[in-house]
Formats: structure tokens, C-alpha cells, sequence
């Protein structure tokens, strides 16, 4: 009844990839995908979902089925990224959304939020980080990147784009690895293995920097506006800290957080419990919105 449309539109002169399903009139979810992901990592929430609600989602530039242009020509940094969704969603007429950020989705979704603060219904962030504490151990490496690129970039591209990363992202810490399919990392890393995309990522990765720098204005930001926020975290979860779905509670007390039986990419194990935690999530925020509508009448 709802199937799933494979559609690209131009925008800034780019050929942008992006899956869509659902009633066009029902509420709609903006899915932003991580590394080295792309849209194709929602498909279990397309096949719970799409039956109620109006689900899009983009492949960035440089990744799955969007134009990769070369990054002499493009600057891959998160503010362009940014810019180009925010440009998506206008080209698609998009005026309203819950904005769902996995990973590389935080940055870029909350450079959107509060570019346009008055399009976002609300937030569901899945291990996306939003606060310094958030980067683990890990991250010694990547920091170390960031300080000095041309010392340590050989490194740095065995700690994030190896075949041993890409499959630490899928089975994190989880005890039962026989229920992970290798499909979905060896499918990543043969993509991260393509012609141009150590470079494209190498870029994009020594940008993120610019999103520790930003952690403080996005704070501030929930803090003010007090978003309704859903924060979903896969209890597996090896590349980020497990105090990050707290820090978000701290910035909005009434946020809704839920621990589930998934790693980083928790979708892979647990989509049934993460889509029934979005069905309730945006029932309550319909709730409440009609609550606040009657009251200023």
C-alpha cells in the first residue's frame, strides 16, 4: 500500500539520492544517515513506519546514490552538507518535519535546526553526539588527526575506514555477533574502498572538529528551546560514550530516552523496538500539540 519510492532531485546543481514512502499528507520523519552510511540504513524503519507517517530520506553528497563531486571542486566540510539538506527540503517543498539523526545526522541536523528552528517538530537522535564527554576512547586517534592531519591522516584512515572499524560500528560489544549480517559492513567497506572516497571522507572527518566547537551552541540552543526530543542509544554502542543519552537529559529534562538492544547502527537488531518507541514518541508530541493549540484559542 505504501511502497518505497527510489527518486533524485537536483539541488545546487547536484544529483541527490533519497528514498521516500508514505502518505504525503501524514507527518513527516527527515531521516539523516552516518557514516559510512547512507539511506539505505532506514529501510527497517521504511517497512514499520511508512503505513502512518511520510518518511524521507537523503543520501549527502559523497555518499550511496548522490553525486560524489570531487572534493578539490566541493568542500566537504558539515556546514556544506547542511546547507545542501537544508536546500533538499526546500526543493521538495518540505515545511514541517521530525528530524531523525543517526551518527553524521547529528551535525548535520542540528546545523539545520537551528539554521531553520521553525521547520522542526521535534528531534530523535539515535547515537548521534551533541557533547564533548560523548567521544570516547577512540577518539584519541581522530583527535590526533585534527591537531596535525598530514602526521596522522595514514592512521586515522585505519581507525575509521578499515574493514575492522566498519564492522566494529555493526557489532559493537555485542555478546551474540551470530545475529549481525557481515553483508552491511562488507557492503560499507567496499564502498569506502571506491575511487575518490578516502579522500571525500578524510576531509568531511577532519571537519568534524568543527562540531566539537559547535557542541556548546547546540546545548544552548536545546537548553533555550526545550525541543521535544526522543534519544534512542544501542546498549552495544562501542564508537561513542554511554553517558551521552544523559548529557542530553541534562539539556532537556523531559526528554524521552531509551536504551535498546542494539549497537551503534542499532537498527540492525532492534528496529522493531525503536520504531514502536517512535510510534508512542509521536503520538505524545500530537498530544501535546493539541493540548498547546487549544490552550491559546
Amino acid at each position: 500500500m505504501n511502497p518505497t519510492l527510489y527518486r533524485t532531485i537536483q539541488v545546487d546543481g547536484l544529483s541527490i539520492f533519497y528514498r521516500e514512502a508514505g502518505p504525503t499528507n501524514a507527518e513527516t520523519i527527515l531521516l539523516l544517515h552516518g557514516l559510512p552510511s547512507s539511506s539505505r540504513m532506514f529501510e527497517p524503519l521504511f517497512a514499520r513506519l511508512s503505513d502512518r507517517y511520510h518518511l524521507i530520506a537523503p543520501d549527502y553528497p559523497g555518499f550511496g546514490h548522490s553525486d560524489w563531486p570531487d572534493p578539490r571542486k566541493f568542500g566537504y566540510t558539515f556546514d556544506h552538507l547542511a546547507e545542501t539538506m537544508n536546500h533538499f527540503t526546500e526543493a521538495l517543498g518540505l515545511s514541517r518535519y521530525t528530524l531523525y539523526m543517526q551518527d553524521y545526522g547529528g551535525p548535520v541536523g542540528f546545523r539545520m535546526a537551528l539554521e531553520h528552528p521553525e521547520r522542526v517538530e521535534a528531534l530523535i537522535v539515535q547515537d548521534a553526539v551533541a557533547h564533548n564527554g560523548g567521544l570516547g576512547a577512540n577518539w584519541k586517534t581522530r583527535r590526533a588527526f585534527w591537531a596535525d592531519r598530514a602526521a596522522n591522516e595514514s592512521a586515522l584512515r585505519t581507525n575509521l575506514l578499515s574493514l575492522e572499524a566498519a564492522r566494529a560500528r555493526h557489532v559493537g560489544n555485542d555478546p551474540d555477533v551470530e545475529r549481525h549480517d557481515p553483508d552491511l559492513w562488507t557492503d560499507e567497506f567496499y564502498f569506502l574502498n571506491r575511487p575518490g572516497q578516502a579522500e571525500i571522507q578524510s576531509d568531511l572527518f577532519y571537519d568534524y572538529r568543527s562540531n566539537v566547537d559547535s557542541y556548546p551552541k547546540w546545548q544552548a540552543w536545546m537548553r533555550e528551546k526545550q525541543p521535544r526530543l526522543l534519544v534512542i542509544w544501542g546498549k552495544y554502542e562501542t564508537s561513542f560514550d554511554p553517558s551521552e543519552p544523559e548529557s542530553y537529559r541534562q539539556d532537556v529534562p523531559n526528554a524521552e530516552v531509551h536504551i535498546v538492544d542494539g549497537c551503534h547502527f542499532a537498527l540492525d537488531t532492534a528496529a522493531d523496538e525503536i520504531a514502536y518507541s517512535m510510534e508512542n514518541f509521536m503520538a505524545s508530541s500530537q498530544e501535546t500539540d493539541s493540548i498547546s493549540k487549544r490552550r491559546t484559542k
